[in-house]
């Protein structure tokens, strides 16, 4: 089954210094039909202005996970952990048993663009963690490229408590990419630049959204020079 979301259905929320857009349940958005998809609990694809962002606040039990888009990330938390991300760069905070941090846009003149995702731990109480990691942007032409994984061998991969792993590719126009899912398994599509076809018979533009379950093999087709993120989760 393959169910589409398209970029138009998520919720809008606009304060100002922050526009956000939700593909769950969050903040001040409720629907219980759509709290999450497997572990897999937050998608928020935030803008953030100048020298704006979110002062301390706790959290507690969430394995989060930020990728930038556009601009840069200034993330700081009281584990004495500091670090400013940018596009090629992914950065995984395990909250464990509770975390103070902060995340802000560090540029006094261009507003940052990035995709926050939450996911339930898969062991509760761990202690807590952060990591930044950098991959190689030359490595998502035409092919899935692994960023953050549970078992991840490669330092430029982000290790998180949950099994599942978050691939990215750029998928060159009339490109196509093979997926075969596994058993018991769900996969989460999210386009962010340009036109995906699936399976050829769904197709998903900018922003648009899958949720993908019983399907043993996804053929991906690029009509246009594609941006795409591939989430696989239990």
């Amino acid at each position: 089954m393959i169910k589409v979301y398209p970029a138009d259905s998520r919720y809008t929320a606009d304060h100002g210094w922050l526009k956000s857009k939700f593909s769950f349940s969050f903040a001040e958005y409720f629907d219980r039909n759509n709290m999450n998809f497997g572990p897999m609990r937050v998608l928020n694809d935030d803008i953030i202005a100048p020298l704006k962002g979110f002062p301390s606040h706790p959290h507690k039990e969430m394995e989060i996970v930020s990728i930038v888009l556009k601009g840069y990330l200034q993330h700081e938390d009281s584990t004495g952990e500091k670090a400013t991300t940018t596009f090629g760069g992914v950065q995984r905070m395990s909250a464990g048993t509770g975390v103070v941090h902060s995340e802000v846009n560090p540029s006094p003149d261009e507003e940052v663009n990035l995709l926050q995702m939450w996911f339930m731990p898969e062991i509760p109480g761990v202690n807590p963690s952060y990591e930044q990691t950098n991959f190689d942007e030359t490595k998502l032409k035409n092919q899935l490229l692994p960023v953050v994984s549970q078992n991840a061998k490669d330092e430029n991969v982000a290790t998180i408590n949950q099994d599942l792993t978050i691939y990215l590719s750029d998928l060159e126009k009339g490109k196509e990419l093979t997926f075969q899912q596994g058993e018991n398994r769900k996969i989460f599509l999210f386009v962010i630049e340009g036109e995906l076809v699936v399976n050829n018979e769904v197709t998903l533009n900018r922003r648009d959204s899958a949720r993908i379950e019983d399907v043993s093999s996804l053929n991906l087709n690029s009509t246009t020079n594609t941006r795409f993120m591939l989430i696989d989760l239990p």
